[in-house]
């Protein structure tokens, strides 16, 4: 029974939770600073920074403003940085996607400098910031995204990345076979060495808006043709089955507190790393509600993290990660 004699609790697990000591040492869970990594944007022809306004605290940077701020990530813990790049000029098919100077080129190679191996680098392989048009691929006659031409522009991009210095390769575009695609095309050139994060479930979010400012987005309609259905859950396992089996080494799971419940399926099923994108609406929502002074900004930015963790990611992407690496390893 549960209850004594007198109709008192025999079983009380506030037991457990009686001192901040003893929270501590039964947590089920915790974020690490290592378990972090920074998304940031590299943006061409700027001399400062220039702030996202629906991000408060996000900036487009400059070439030293980025070295500066990988630094920091480093400084405070973080493991990972998510290189994104906003260049100056675009065309229908993205190429300054594929230039080995271009803007995410450097950025890489500048980061590299910056850091050593102290981070690992990642980098966006996608068009969608460097298209006129805005989309993640390559457009036909119809104006609608070509899939395999596509393929073949990722393959291209992929290896001007790898070439830059990045260690881990995500292809984001929600194609149809990128990742095998891009494998084979690293491969084929001798980078084996070169990992592939693949964004296996990323969905048609409204949460996106606030990255649309922050990489100069030219997007006209959407991208509900090649994205994930927010209604589909399993879909995202067909889509997890097949990332694998086209030699993806990672797996991510985009946008992130709305989808924990896919989040925590995915976990489930794979014994590879699992990552989570907080992504800048949810940033931008916090940011917001705290700046009302509607909830704890600290406390609600600590338990958005760690909810990712209980759910089972091993890696969150941030762009709270160096304010929220240095709390953490206070």
């Amino acid at each position: 029974m549960s209850v004594d004699d007198a109709g008192f609790p025999q079983v009380r697990p506030r037991r457990l939770r009686s001192s901040a000591a003893m929270r501590e040492l039964v947590a089920e869970y915790q974020v690490r600073p290592a378990d972090l990594v920074l998304p940031v944007f590299a943006r061409e022809g700027i001399d400062e920074p220039v702030p996202v306004s629906s991000m408060p605290g996000v900036v487009q940077h400059t070439r030293d403003s980025l070295r500066r701020a990988a630094a920091e990530a480093a400084e405070a813990g973080v493991r990972g940085i998510m290189l994104f790049g906003v260049p100056e000029h675009k065309d229908a098919v993205g190429s300054a996607g594929t230039d080995p100077d271009g803007v995410l080129q450097r950025a890489i190679r500048d980061v590299r400098s910056e850091t050593g191996a102290a981070l690992v680098i990642m980098s966006d392989l996608c068009l969608d910031e460097f298209t006129d048009h805005g989309h993640c691929g390559v457009l036909d006659a119809r104006g609608a995204v070509d899939n395999d031409a596509t393929l073949a522009r990722y393959a291209e991009m992929a290896l001007v990345q790898a070439e830059a210095g990045a260690d881990v390769l995500g292809p984001s575009g929600m194609m149809d076979g990128q990742v095998g695609h891009v494998r084979r095309a690293l491969d084929a050139a001798g980078r084996t060495d070169v990992a592939m994060l693949a964004y296996t479930a990323k969905y048609a979010s409204a949460f996106y808006g606030p990255f649309r400012e922050a990489v100069n987005s030219s997007l006209t309609g959407d991208r509900k043709s090649y994205q994930q259905d927010p209604a589909n859950g399993r879909e995202a396992l067909r889509e997890l089955e097949l990332d694998l089996a086209e030699g993806a080494d990672m797996v991510m799971v985009k946008p992130g507190m709305p989808y924990l419940d896919v989040l925590r399926r995915v976990a489930d099923a794979v014994t590879v790393p699992v990552a989570a994108y907080q992504i800048s609406g949810e940033y931008a929502m916090v940011e917001a509600a705290a700046e009302k002074g509607w909830i704890e900004r600290e406390r609600a930015i600590d338990e958005t993290l760690l909810c990712f963790k209980r759910a089972g990611a091993d890696l969150v992407l941030t762009y709270w990660a160096t304010e929220a690496a240095r709390r953490l390893g206070r």
